[in-house]
């Protein structure tokens, strides 16, 4: 139990900064960014780049989280905010031409070879009866941490005020004399920060991919549209739940069903569980858990 509990935080800490940050922007540009996972991947690389250049990991992944932000922020500027104009339809569409784009620039740059992360060897701790490497407790921490803030800056503070009365009604958030556009902005370069964020603390374990994007794609939008698109604390939520279902379908013995003492769902079936919260919350919550009404495109 205690193990299965470990797990889904440890994946949660995956999920938790990318699905939050994808429904920031959807609540104020209303359309799916597929492309936002990829700012994870970006984010990664980018952590890597620094680091080979004797950039200690704290400084390298600060920078690299702020340069994503940017990137997301100029992405915005010079693609979505035009491509917003034509719909939300072709706004998803153009941001999957965007997501490939950034996926060839990364093949072409780094190549297809994963690049790992040269951190000293230390002893995991152990929690109960499970086994947890000293890494994943910081990449933990740090979420938390971000989280917490988040939290802080979405509730108790002006801009975060802001922020959701925008999301709610932009008609009457810019007859009320908020300065929606640097709003927008603002909101841009946070989610893209997150994401640079959540993907350099993931790369620490797995190494910097050209798939990491791809395989974060579907967890974390079924972690966004089980909270609620468009609800941020709602995300963090539901990327706790996917983690649960994913932690379970491969931990659940299903020997008795095949007359064996032991049988797993090999790793390759995680999807599997992402794909079916997906479908059932698609079918009987379509605007998440927290009824949170969203458009749906």
């Amino acid at each position: 139990m205690v193990q299965i509990l470990i797990e889904t935080l440890l994946r949660t800490s995956d999920l938790a900064l990318v699905a939050l940050g994808l429904s920031m922007v959807y609540g104020l540009a209303k359309f799916p960014n597929i492309a936002h996972t990829q700012y994870a991947m970006v984010g990664a690389y980018l952590t890597y780049a620094a680091t080979s250049f004797e950039v200690p990991i704290v400084g390298a992944i600060i920078i690299s989280s702020l340069l994503t932000g940017v990137f997301t922020l100029i992405l915005h500027r010079l693609i979505f905010q035009r491509l917003i104009h034509s719909g939300p339809a072709i706004a998803m569409i153009g941001s999957l031409a965007v997501s490939m784009l950034i996926v060839a620039c990364a093949l072409g740059l780094s190549g297809s070879f994963p690049r790992m992360f040269n951190l000293p060897f230390t002893q995991p701790i152990l929690i109960a009866d499970a086994s947890v490497p000293i890494t994943q407790i910081y990449t933990v921490s740090v979420t938390i941490a971000a989280l917490i803030l988040f939290w802080i800056l979405w509730f108790h503070t002006r801009t975060g005020r802001a922020m959701r009365a925008l999301a709610s009604n932009r008609a009457l958030a810019d007859a009320s004399g908020l300065n929606a556009q640097r709003i927008v902005y603002l909101v841009d370069f946070t989610s893209g920060a997150l994401a640079g964020l959540g993907g350099s603390a993931l790369a620490l374990s797995t190494g910097a991919h050209i798939n990491m994007g791809h395989d974060l794609l579907l967890p974390v939008f079924a972690a966004a549209i089980l909270g609620g698109l468009g609800n941020p604390i709602g995300a963090v939520a539901g990327a706790f739940l996917i983690a649960l279902a994913e932690t379970i379908v491969t931990n659940t013995n299903f020997g008795w069903m095949f007359g064996k003492e032991l049988t797993f769902l090999p790793i390759s079936y995680i999807s599997a569980a992402s794909f079916l919260i997906l479908l059932l919350a698609l079918l009987f919550r379509p605007y998440g858990l927290f009824d949170r009404e969203v458009r749906r495109v």
